[in-house]
């Protein structure tokens, strides 16, 4: 048995788009829990059992998974039959895993620091700048529409998610492929999904 600890409008939404994709939402019982959230509203729930209160927390059979990137890769390589990743021993396998590391690695913390206008060498060159950023992430997507050409994985999703929240990018490729990505069928069913789960 699964269970997806999962709050309405927060990073976890992209968990319930990709288990739509997936084809898995029989599969996995989602529980709506409460999380603390930075505009001061919210706290924390003590229904969820992640360690320090946050959402996406996926349990499987005693097994607990935490962090979007590592929940989402452990969900498409689950249910393979819907095609979103991209397998073990496949010529493009190192590549998807990278995606995901870099994406917790560099895009969130870059984003953030460009949120709060913190600026500094040493983060610069640990991080990459913003405009590095996107310019890697375009670069990625050459040979579109997607990460991996025609195909759709887990890594778009992923991927374009705090575009879909925070606005585009500002760069046509980018916007382009985060438009696409939530044209998708799950992101759809997730924005419907959050609708109706309100927390009150």
């Amino acid at each position: 048995m699964m269970t997806l600890y999962h709050s309405p409008k927060s990073r976890s939404t992209r968990i319930i788009a990709l288990l739509y994709e997936l084809g898995a939402l029989d599969d996995v019982s989602v529980q709506i829990v409460a999380i603390a959230r930075q505009d001061g509203s919210g706290q924390r729930d003590p229904a969820n059992p992640h360690p320090e209160g946050k959402v996406p927390f996926l349990a499987h059979d005693g097994v607990t998974i935490w962090e979007s990137s590592a929940i989402m890769l452990y969900l498409a390589d689950l249910f393979p039959k819907a095609g979103l990743s991209i397998p073990p021993g496949h010529p493009q396998r190192g590549a998807y895993l990278s995606w995901f590391a870099w994406y917790a690695g560099v895009v969130e913390p870059v984003m953030l620091l460009e949120a709060i206008g913190l600026t500094h060498p040493a983060l610069a060159s640990t991080f990459r700048s913003g405009t590095e950023m996107r310019q890697r992430l375009a670069a990625g997507l050459a040979e579109g529409p997607y990460l991996f050409g025609a195909r759709f994985t887990a890594a778009d999703l992923l991927l374009h998610s705090p575009y879909a929240w925070f606005g585009k990018a500002g760069d046509p490729v980018l916007d382009d492929w985060v438009e696409r990505c939530m044209a998708r069928p799950g992101a759809a069913f997730a924005t419907e999904f959050d609708a109706g789960h309100v927390l009150k």
